[in-house]
């Protein structure tokens, strides 16, 4: 009873202590959330018929299917209910690595879609021209999407609605910056959008060139700290297929030790990723 009591006393003196610090309001904006970054990877991914609400479907369809035939198999519902739970976040982990690596390989590419750009700025194009030359002269992976927009531009004649969708399909902070650079000559003009781009290029072939040398270093690290994760939960499915060591886990002790299981390996992994995670840019031009 003493020790309650010391510890009410010492949550409250905590609080009182911490509301004396002022408030950081948080910036609205400035850092997308989960569901804008996933959305952004579906839209990366390019996936036909693929959209957020379809993948958060194929996810929960995905662990209700897994949960039955756990459920049918083994007969342990909190065993059951953790593996449909981890094949529940399988598609939208592959998603992401999908994003991920061609968010890698349009890195090198960047530069390339800036210098044909400004190559057309320099040789007096228009800018819807120097866009759309991109889908005949530009890299291959992006054609399409820049064949999309001259499509859309010599269907409705709105350039800036153009772009928006142009965004949209991009889902890159590189390309964001190249088109509100592109709306703002086109809106105001100016002469230093030939200047702009080739700096932005140099800037792109130099983050490229330094993050594969980061990324080829720490490729192994990142890789074993994954395979640490996923041991333990590969050990309790291998303990699945003999069913006497699973009628422990029916237990009120077993179920607190599947959560704690999971509450650690869910933070583990939390770390892992901050630690070894290299920084990117943020879509702060949506």
């Amino acid at each position: 009873m003493i020790s309650l009591t010391a510890l009410c006393f010492g949550l409250g003196v905590f609080c009182l202590y911490w509301s004396t610090w002022p408030r950081q309001e948080s910036r609205k904006g400035s850092r997308a959330d989960f569901t804008e970054r996933l959305r952004d990877d579906v839209a990366l991914c390019d996936i036909p018929g693929l959209t957020f609400g379809r993948l958060i479907a194929v996810a929960c369809g995905v662990g209700a299917f897994v949960f039955l035939i756990g459920m049918a198999a083994l007969g342990v519902a909190p065993v059951a209910l953790a593996f449909a739970l981890i094949s529940a976040w399988g598609p939208i982990a592959l998603i992401r690595s999908r994003a991920r690596r061609r968010r890698s390989q349009r890195r090198d590419l960047w530069p390339d879609v800036v210098d044909h750009v400004a190559s057309a700025v320099r040789a007096g194009l228009a800018l819807p021209e120097a866009l759309s030359q991109l889908a005949i002269r530009g890299p291959v992976e992006l054609r399409p999407l820049f064949e999309q927009f001259a499509h859309d531009y010599r269907t409705s004649g709105d350039f800036h609605r153009s772009l928006d969708a142009l965004k949209a399909r991009l889902a890159d902070p590189v390309g964001d910056r190249l088109v509100e650079s592109v709306r703002i000559a086109r809106e105001v003009g100016g002469t230093d959008l030939g200047r702009l781009l080739r700096t932005l290029s140099t800037f792109l072939r130099e983050d490229a060139r330094t993050r594969a040398e980061l990324e080829a270093r720490q490729s192994w690290t990142v890789n074993a700290a994954r395979l640490a994760l996923v041991a333990p939960w590969a050990v309790l499915l291998m303990l699945a297929t003999r069913g006497d060591s699973l009628t422990a886990y029916q237990r009120p002790s077993g179920v607190l030790v599947l959560i704690i299981g999971g509450a650690i390996s869910l933070l583990a992994y939390q770390i892992m990723r901050r630690i070894g995670r290299l920084p990117h840019e943020e879509r702060v031009m949506r």
